[in-house]
Parts: C-alpha cells; structure tokens; sequence
C-alpha cells in the first residue's frame, strides 16, 4: 500500500527521514522532480518502506539555489541517491561526506543537468575534462590493481580500483555508469505504451521485473484495476524469471566462479531449455511482452502442461546438481566466508534481494508489500544470516525451489476470465513496485492531464548492490573477487539506466 506524500521544510527533512529510519522503515527509494513550472520549485522525494506500506516524504526546494541539508550523515542508504539528483537536477544535499559525481564522467562539463525541463534529449554536449579522484590508499608494500572498465569478457564496462597488500585487498572502490542511456530522460512526454519497450530494455534479463513495476505504477496513478486472471499470470511470469535466473547463477557461481565447471555445464544446459519454453510461450527468450499495460500474456491448457513437465524435470536435475556441490569439500572451501556482508551493513546500505536476505534481513516485497496477486501465493521468504558467498548460494536454491512452488499453486488456482483489460491513462501519480530476482525495484510515474509521462523515476537493485563491494571485498584475496562478483550478479545496464 503506498501512503498519501508527507510534506516537511527541507531544514527538517533529514531530521524526519532519520525518525522513519530510527523507527524500522528503511529507506527504500529517492527522487527529485522539477516542479518549476507549476510551483517554481524543485521536490525531493524520499520513499520508506513502513509495515504493510509505502510512506514518502516530500521537500521542496529553491530554484535559485537548491539544497537541503543531507540525508546520508544518518540514514546511509541515501548516499548515492543524492550523487545521483544532484547529477540530474543540481540539487546540493548539504554536509554529504563524499560530493564526487556520479552518472557523470570526467568529459561532461560541469552544470550538465538533464532531467531539468529544459535540457533535450538529444543534446549534444561538449567535451570537458572534470577531475574524478579515485580513493588511494597509502603505505610500505601497497599498490593499486585497475580492472576494467573494458573486460576480458561479454560483460558490460565498469572500472574496479583494488588498493592490496600482496593478494589481500585493503580497499575496493567502483565506477560504474559508462553506458548511462538516460532511459528516465528519453520516457519524458511519451506515453506510458510508447515507454514500455524501453522499460523492457532496462536490464535484459530483468525483463518481468522492470515491465511489472512500471505498469502497477502506471495502472495505479490512472485509478485502474485488471483482471484476476492478469494478477496471477504476473505472478505466474515472475517466478518463472526467477527461476531461470537462479539456476544461471547457480551454475555460474560453482562453474565460473570457483573452476567446477560441472556446475556450469549443467546450468546452463537448463537455463536454455527454460528459454525455449519462453520462446514457445511468449515469443521471447527473455519473456518480452508477459506483462503488459493492464494485463498479462495468456497461456492454455498446452501452456500450462509444458511449464509444469519443464519446471518437474529442472526441478530433479537440480536436487542432483546441489547434492553434489554441498557434498565437495573444495567447492564449499571457496564459498565459506568468502565475501562476507554484515547483517548492518546490508541494512545500512539498503541492500536489495538475495544479498540482503543471506545477510539476515528478512525483507521481500512479494511478503511485505503484495503487489499483483502475491496476497494470495505468499511465498516463503529464505533468509541466511552468514552474509557470505555460501549463504547467497543457498538462498537462491531456496528461492529455486519455492518459486517451483508458487508456479505450480497458481496454475493450479489460476482464475478463469480475461488476461487483460483496456488501460485509458490520466493524470495522476504514483508509485508501482516488484520484487524482481535481483530484488526490489520501485518505481515513480507521474502522468500528465493527456496520459503521457510527465516524469518517471526509476529504481534498479543494482544501484543499491553495486557499493555493497566495498564491504564485501576488503580481507578477501584478489582471486576472490569474481567469486564475489558472481555471488551478487548485479546489473551494469540496470545501473546504468
């Protein structure tokens, strides 16, 4: 449920957002939006999750000069957010302990703001050369290892900076957003339909996830409803989602990321057979166009028959696969406290998913904040309490096989009727969220008096994932790092959006 904006004077906006903190609603999302042309202001929003609801807070500051005193000197999970708006809009958060940029690279010029109104899409910006100091650390027998941005692999472009005493790492610092696309930028006046194939596009193979926030988004700010039917077929796509993308990391954390490459051989082998089932479903490997604006893409009688014969099969290969990864002393040996992340420090930074919950924080948006028809298929929510790498394996088999679960529970209740209504958008605004497998995603839209979206913030888990690194690296070993990496699986696209 999401709450009615709560209005505060920017000099008490901390002071309030560290009572909502200091009461157990971590901070779950924040936002600017320029109000300029209707109130001559800028707002800045900050979203917690309460018990059984969403309550935002809302400030709004000076056009002429922009700032507010900042969030992050007591509630730590927002110190990227404010990086992140004052980017966007020039909006200072005053007294924040680290004031580098952040979407912005060393060649955008100074005062680039490009979610201000007034900046277009397809400015074409000069070249510039700002400083971006890294953080160094000094001493008898320590150096710096640079990794990336460009990497030996398939993977997405993001610059690691290691500072080590011979293999043990004393500090790990990232720089991501060299492919930042100004997703939030290009929805500006679109409607939300002509939006959704750039939602979709996102993050590849978060594909559900994204689609889902932004269209409960969109229905609740035009005051519509869907089917029953619709609720439960997203329900229904999600946890297939989940499913392919656990197994993938499963087999990706044994295989590639320790040298078992059993693992990864047969992982993978199933993850393909889950997407050609996708494929004959939807149309789509990556499961485009299962959710869409007021519904969800259909299945039969067949449709149904063949998820379950895939996910009954999977399911048992799996069982196999995982008794023999816990039964190898070796494989363990390179999971067991590898990696660690704190129980605080997942809740100080406002973690997300499958590294908050192996690090004791039982939160789930599916559990705590229903959304689609998760009120009736609730799943169990798998929680470890090491915070290491093992401890994020294990929670995603759990989740493997309790997304089994759920898969089978609403074909078997799957309501009868249509899968998706007519949507008619209007003016309003609102938040939509999903817990995607990576974890959270919360999203704003606002709509304009014509339907078309007057500003859209959006969340991806991986922004709140990808700063977890500093806590987890130090005290590990250089080799450990790609274990470490690939125990999280976080999104450069996501990040980048």
């Amino acid at each position: 449920m999401e709450t009615k904006p709560e209005i505060v004077a920017a000099s008490e906006f901390a002071e309030q957002a560290t009572r909502f903190a200091d009461a157990g609603m971590p901070l779950a999302f924040m936002f600017a939006t320029d109000e300029r042309g209707a109130r001559g202001t800028f707002a800045v929003h900050a979203v917690f999750a309460g018990k059984g609801s969403f309550r935002t807070l809302r400030t709004e500051v000076s056009a002429d000069a922009p700032g507010y005193p900042s969030l992050t000197r007591t509630v730590h999970a927002a110190h990227w957010y404010e990086r992140l708006i004052h980017d966007q809009f020039g909006i200072v958060a005053e007294g924040h302990p680290d004031w580098r940029r952040l979407i912005h690279h060393e060649n955008i010029p100074a005062a680039t703001y490009p979610l201000r109104k007034e900046f277009a899409w397809n400015t074409k910006l000069a070249h510039a050369a700002e400083p971006y100091p890294m953080h160094a650390v000094e001493g008898k027998g320590v150096y710096e290892i640079p990794v990336g941005p460009i990497h030996a692999g398939i993977i997405e472009p993001g610059h690691f900076r290691f500072n080590v005493n011979g293999e043990r790492i004393i500090s790990l610092e990232g720089k991501l957003f060299f492919k930042h696309k100004g997703v939030e930028k290009l929805l500006e006046g679109k409607t939300p339909a002509d939006a959704f194939p750039f939602i979709e596009r996102i993050s590849g193979d978060m594909v559900v996830g994204h689609s889902l926030a932004f269209a409960e988004a969109v229905e609740r700010a035009s005051g519509a409803s869907i089917p029953e039917r619709a609720k439960a077929l997203r329900v229904l796509w999600s946890e297939l989602e989940r499913a392919s993308a656990h197994i993938f990391d499963i087999g990706n954390m044994g295989g590639n990321g320790t040298g078992f490459t059993f693992m990864a051989a047969q992982g993978f082998r199933m993850v393909e057979e889950m997407r050609r089932l996708y494929e004959e479903l939807v149309g789509h490997r990556f499961l485009r166009g299962a959710v869409v604006l007021g519904g969800a893409h259909d299945i039969d009688t067949e449709g149904s028959a063949a998820i379950l014969a895939t996910i009954a099969r999977i399911e048992r290969e799996m069982q196999k696969v995982l008794a023999i990864a816990y039964g190898s002393d070796g494989l363990l040996e390179r999971f067991e406290t590898t990696g660690v992340l704190s129980y605080e420090a997942a809740r100080a930074y406002g973690a997300r998913g499958v590294a908050a919950r192996a690090s004791g924080v039982a939160f789930d948006l599916r559990r705590d904040h229903p959304y689609a028809a998760y009120a009736e298929f609730a799943p169990l929510v798998a929680v470890k309490k090491a915070g290491d790498v093992r401890a994020r394996f294990s929670v995603r088999a759990l989740e493997l096989f309790e997304s089994f679960r759920l898969i089978r529970q609403v074909l078997a209740a799957l309501p009868s009727g249509a899968s998706k209504s007519s949507l008619t958008t209007k003016a309003g605004e609102s938040l939509g969220w999903a817990e995607s497998w990576r974890g959270g995603i919360i999203d704003f839209v606002r709509l304009d008096a014509g339907g078309r979206i007057e500003r859209a913030a959006i969340s991806d888990p991986s922004f709140c994932n990808w700063p977890l690194f500093g806590e987890i690296g130090p005290g590990n070993i250089v080799p450990d790092f790609p274990l470490c990496n690939k125990s999280l699986n976080l999104s450069y696209s996501g990040n980048d959006l």
